[in-house]
């Protein structure tokens, strides 16, 4: 088996990587990271990802780190296998795509992940949820999902009426948003959640997300 992704399927990047794989329909083994024992803290995992996070994706002599780079690699070298994610044969859609995947990376993920962090993991830990942290970023997800409620108007999902990886980029925070008590932020935004309802129903989504876990007892 050639594709191995060091990391932990409850994880949000992990995650993002093992819903493309799926999307590729390609055969790929997960090796589980145990963070509680500090795994990923040792030389050995080191060697792989000098900043000590999950996941990485090794597929034959070349490592990567980064789930957002292991994505574009996976959808570039795979682009042949199921959905064309990156569409490599239309330029403009093509560029579309990177403008929505920056969108992602710069503007819904900074909103969003604190959210989901504070509700989620901060608990986890023993620790008391900063609301102040919360609500200063529910507000600015608002604002970003107004973005995303007119552009949905027109198009089917962001970068167009096609699946992209600028729309897989954001399952897995979306997934565990879903299960905050804000979860009305997509669900009075009709375009949005309509465009959530589509893609988090996607098969190879579905798969992984058996596994995200995170919060639940």
């Amino acid at each position: 088996m050639g594709v191995k992704v060091h990391g932990l399927a409850l994880s949000t990047c992990t995650s993002r990587v093992l819903t493309i794989l799926h999307e590729k329909g390609l055969d790929f083994e997960l090796l589980p990271v145990n963070l509680l024992a500090g795994e990923h803290k040792q030389p050995h995992f080191l060697a792989k990802n000098p900043f000590g996070q999950i996941p990485v994706l090794e597929d034959g002599d070349l490592t990567l780190f980064e789930s957002r780079a292991i994505t574009a690699y996976v959808a570039e070298k795979f682009k042949e296998n199921g959905v064309d994610l990156i569409r490599h044969n239309h330029l403009n859609e093509a560029a579309l795509v990177k403008v929505w995947t920056e969108v992602e990376s710069q503007s819904f993920h900074p909103a969003i992940s604190p959210i989901v962090f504070q509700h989620i993991i901060v608990p986890m830990r023993g620790q008391t949820p900063d609301q102040a942290v919360i609500d200063a970023n529910l507000e600015k997800l608002a604002k970003v999902l107004d973005v995303y409620e007119a552009r949905l108007s027109s198009t089917k999902y962001l970068a167009g009426d096609f699946y992209s990886l600028a729309d897989l980029h954001h399952l897995p925070y979306t997934y565990y948003f879903m299960k905050t008590p804000w979860a009305s932020l997509v669900n009075e935004r009709p375009h949005v959640k309509a465009w959530w309802e589509d893609i988090s129903s996607r098969p190879a989504f579905k798969k992984v997300a058996e596994a995200m876990t995170l919060g639940q007892n």
